[in-house]
C-alpha cells in the first residue's frame, strides 16, 4: 500500500511535529497534523505531545484511508481526527495540509474567545481569524463548527492557508500543503504576541488597531490583496 510519496509525507509530518512543538506552536497538552496524499491521509496519532513529547518517527505516523481506517503506523486514532478527515473532505480540492495546534500567544485569544485581527503585512491574506461556537473537544458539532467557519475561504487555502480559533481550546488550520500549512500558523502567533506585546507596551491596542487601518488601506492602494 505505502507508495515513496506517503512515506516521504510520514517523514515529513514527524520533522514538522517536531518543530510546532519546539518553536512553541503546541504543547503537550495535544494537537494534531494530517496530510492527504492522493487517497491516503497521514495523520499523526493520539497523545503525541502527552506521551511523546512530539519526537515522533515516521512509523509512527498513520496513514489512513478517507474513511479514518488504519491502514499503517503505530498507535491508536486521534482524538481530532474527525475535524481533520471533515476537512479534507469538504476542502480537498483546495488543500492538503491541516494543523490542529495549541500556539502559546494565540492562546489567549482561544482563552479569551476573541477574533484576530491581522496587524502585520505577512497576515492580511488571512483576513480576520474568526471564533467558531464553542462545541465539546472531539465532538461532531466541533468539527461541524470549523467546517461551517472555513466555507468561503476556499480562495485563501488554495493560496497560502484559513484558519478559525476554538473557544478555550486552539487552532484549526487548513493549507494549500503541510508546509503552507506550517508557515500561517507561525504568522497566526506571531501577529498574536505583537497585539499582546502592544497592549503590554502601550497600555492598550488602539494605536495597533489605527495603524492596521493605515496598513489595510495602503495595501489596497497597491492593489495587494487582503
Amino acid at each position: 500500500m505505502a507508495t515513496e510519496a506517503v512515506e516521504a509525507m510520514r517523514t515529513k509530518l514527524a520533522y514538522f511535529g517536531r518543530m510546532l512543538f519546539d518553536r512553541h506552536l503546541t504543547d503537550a497538552c495535544g494537537g494534531n497534523i494530517s496530510a492527504r496524499v492522493g487517497d491516503y491521509v497521514c495523520m499523526s496519532p493520539t497523545y503525541a505531545g502527552q506521551k511523546r513529547q512530539w519526537q515522533l518517527n515516521a512509523e509512527d505516523i498513520l496513514v489512513l484511508d478517507r474513511d479514518g481506517n488504519i491502514l499503517e503506523g503505530s498507535g491508536s486514532l486521534s482524538r481530532e481526527s474527525r475535524v481533520h478527515l471533515t476537512l479534507h473532505r469538504e476542502f480537498g480540492a483546495y488543500g492538503t495540509g491541516v494543523i490542529h495546534s495549541h500556539p502559546r500567544n494565540l492562546m489567549v485569544f482561544a482563552a479569551a474567545a476573541k477574533p484576530m485581527p491581522p496587524v502585520l503585512e505577512a497576515n492580511l491574506k488571512f483576513g480576520e481569524v474568526k471564533v467558531i461556537d464553542y462545541a465539546p473537544a472531539h465532538s461532531p458539532q466541533l468539527a461541524e463548527n470549523v467546517v461551517g467557519a472555513l466555507r468561503g475561504q476556499e480562495a485563501r487555502i488554495a493560496k497560502h492557508g484559513a484558519g478559525v480559533i476554538a473557544p478555550w481550546h486552539g487552532v484549526f488550520l487548513m493549507g494549500k500543503d503541510i508546509e503552507a500549512a506550517f508557515d500561517a500558523v507561525e504568522r497566526f502567533d506571531t501577529n498574536a504576541y505583537c497585539i499582546l506585546q502592544a497592549h503590554a507596551a502601550f497600555g492598550s491596542t488602539d494605536m495597533l488597531y489605527k495603524e492596521r487601518t493605515a496598513l489595510v488601506t495602503a495595501a489596497e492602494r497597491f492593489g495587494k490583496d487582503v
